[in-house]
């Protein structure tokens, strides 16, 4: 009788390690796509009037996710000490099938996957420097090839990339992460950011 109680103990254990084991491996959500009434988390504008890869971020337990205006806001997120740390999927343009003016639905892949050019003269959304991303090596190596910069891996993005300082090519005040938004103790959330110029 007491060995038969242990098997059902070790038998009840390993189902609840099994579930929990599912639990934590659960499928990301699949990536949104854009519409009009998609406000950038940073610079509270309507992300589709921006140039360039775009981004946006699902939190565990939400089902909609947070939009960013550029790559490098939406990395710059996960960088960031005070935003939440529950990121469930990030999601990125694969701008080796999207335009750069107007990137296209179905053009999503997981930011983690993907192949990053770096330093490169291309200016994302905000008019900061960007994070341009590929799915495919390839892709990244022609970009880099005709707009200088360097490839790397999601990994290897260095922090002064998303969060160093950013000198606006247009008007100042644009609030990426690298400038103003880093020194801001609440991240930067949309605070004074109304009035600025849209790309």
């Amino acid at each position: 009788m007491w060995r038969r109680t242990l098997k059902l103990a070790v038998l009840a254990l390993a189902v609840t390690a099994t579930a929990c084991g599912e639990e934590t491996t659960a499928e990301a959500p699949p990536p949104a796509e854009l519409t009009r009434e998609a406000i950038g988390y940073y610079c509270n504008m309507i992300v589709q009037d921006h140039q360039g890869p775009k981004g946006q971020i699902f939190l565990s337990g939400s089902a909609e996710p947070i939009w960013f205006s550029s790559v490098r806001d939406t990395l710059a997120f996960t960088r960031l000490p005070e935003e939440p740390k529950n990121v469930a999927a990030i999601y990125v343009n694969d701008m080796g099938r999207a335009s750069w003016s107007s990137p296209e639905a179905g053009t999503w892949i997981a930011a983690e996957q993907a192949w990053y050019v770096i330093g490169s003269e291309r200016r994302g959304g905000m008019g900061a420097p960007e994070a341009v991303p590929f799915a495919q090596r390839t892709d990244a190596d022609a970009f880099a090839a005709q707009h200088e910069g360097r490839v790397v891996a999601f990994s290897e993005i260095p922090q002064a990339a998303l969060l160093g300082d950013v000198e606006a090519p247009h008007s100042p005040g644009h609030g990426q992460p690298g400038s103003a938004m880093s020194e801001m103790p609440d991240g930067g959330h949309h605070h004074g950011q109304e009035t600025e110029g849209k790309q």
